[in-house]
């Protein structure tokens, strides 16, 4: 291995929620035995392509892994065709709607190339778990579910919340856990990733490979990252997240608006500055501390000079005012205008500048909104457009409005 034991301890620690490690006994045994025999520990990770992009809420358990690889381990990452189809209940108040297999299949096409934007390709190994569940015969199946009880799926804290209020649990969302404890069989996971929400589905793997005769897999949780917002769990729905393959300029300008509360966690689970030196930072000038945040992300998802470029076009912009060099256009469409008049809050929407109608009002009334630098803080605000008008969204979003084109 390419470290002794005791630093493997350490950076495996980095990140992780307090007594998140299960357990640290087991862990030390692993990789003793791991340093012994010269062999690299199996360490898993199912990720369901349920949407087609990744967020950098996404990638705290990513980096994980990553450090795994780092170490000298074997990344097994399971991309979970078959799960996704039946939805992960973690967390959810509702049953999930069910995608199809070919919705799964779109999404799956793009999410090697994202994840490998963290991941060593190198120390990695790539599986699909339909590749052990479409050959499942449905015995096999009823002697999967025979290994788990309804009293004990009902300590899942969200079933239990969800059955006291009457809400719907459908018998598939009771296979998705004995699904992915299936997954730790079948790759003889040494150990587990997840977030916190995947601690009963994690030790479920444990179970399962001990009924297999195997060791049980060590379950390892990090924390759930908070959005821009700084409330809400980060989420592309919230519109409160930082895609990874943002362009840097938009990277940059949204992680300089995270509240500053939020820089201790992001600098811990998103960079691989050294604790002393997040330390030193956060004892100076919050701005400061924020700007070298954004540099280190935008630079590992780009490049150095990118992440240099955006702070300078950050700085050029928001601290003295002007306009950036690049803007985006959006022409709008006939259906659009009434009596010649664009109204502001789908307009906001339209243009790609609020998520949703819901948002957009929101930001109206907080005055967030404005055309030519001209505040509008009126939801019902009706514009009449020559064409060319700056709309601005809060302090990083634009877009250049177009009338529609004469042959519409």
């Amino acid at each position: 291995m390419d470290t002794n034991l005791e630093q493997q301890l350490q950076l495996i620690r980095r990140g992780v929620v307090p007594g998140g490690i299960t357990t640290e006994d087991e862990l030390r045994q692993k990789l003793e035995r791991s340093i012994a025999e010269d062999r690299p520990l199996r360490v898993k990770l199912g990720v369901d392509p349920t949407a087609p992009d990744i967020h950098l809420g996404h990638t705290v358990v990513l980096r994980k892994l990553r450090q795994f690889q780092d170490l000298g381990h074997t990344a097994v990452l399971i991309i979970g065709d078959y799960t996704a189809m039946v939805g992960d209940p973690s967390g959810r108040s509702k049953t999930r709607p069910q995608l199809s297999y070919a919705d799964v299949e779109a999404n799956a096409k793009t999410y090697v190339d994202q994840v490998t934007k963290i991941l060593r390709p190198d120390r990695l190994d790539v599986v699909r778990n339909g590749g052990w569940f479409r050959k499942m015969t449905f015995l096999e199946v009823l002697r999967l579910a025979s290994k788990m009880t309804v009293a004990r799926m009902l300590e899942r804290d969200d079933f239990t919340k969800r059955h006291a209020q009457g809400t719907p649990i459908a018998i598939h969302e009771f296979l998705y856990c004995l699904m992915q404890g299936q997954d730790s069989v079948e790759v003889k996971a040494d150990v587990e990733l997840g977030g916190t929400d995947q601690t009963f589905n994690l030790l479920v793997g444990r179970n399962l490979q001990r009924d297999a005769g195997l060791q049980p897999q060590v379950c390892i949780t990090t924390p759930i990252l908070p959005g821009l917002d700084g409330t809400e769990k980060m989420s592309k729905s919230l519109g409160n997240h930082v895609g990874v393959t943002d362009p840097p300029n938009a990277m940059f300008g949204k992680l300089m608006s995270i509240p500053d509360t939020l820089m201790r966690d992001y600098y811990t689970l998103l960079t691989d500055l050294p604790l002393p030196d997040v330390d030193a930072l956060l004892a100076g000038h919050p701005r400061a501390a924020k700007a070298r945040l954004a540099r280190e992300i935008v630079a590992f998802y780009h490049t150095p000079d990118a992440a240099q470029a955006a702070a300078d076009e950050f700085d050029r912009v928001f601290r003295q005012g002007e306009l950036p060099d690049e803007i985006p256009q959006h022409r709008l469409q006939p259906a659009d205008l009434d009596d010649g008049k664009a109204w502001i809050v789908p307009l906001a929407v339209a243009a790609g500048l609020a998520p949703s109608t819901s948002q957009a009002r929101r930001l109206v009334k907080q005055g967030a909104v404005s055309i030519d630098g001209t505040r509008i803080d009126d939801i019902e605000a009706r514009l009449a457009l020559r064409g060319g008008e700056i709309l601005r969204v809060g302090k990083r979003r634009f877009a250049q409005l177009l009338l529609p084109e004469e042959d519409a």
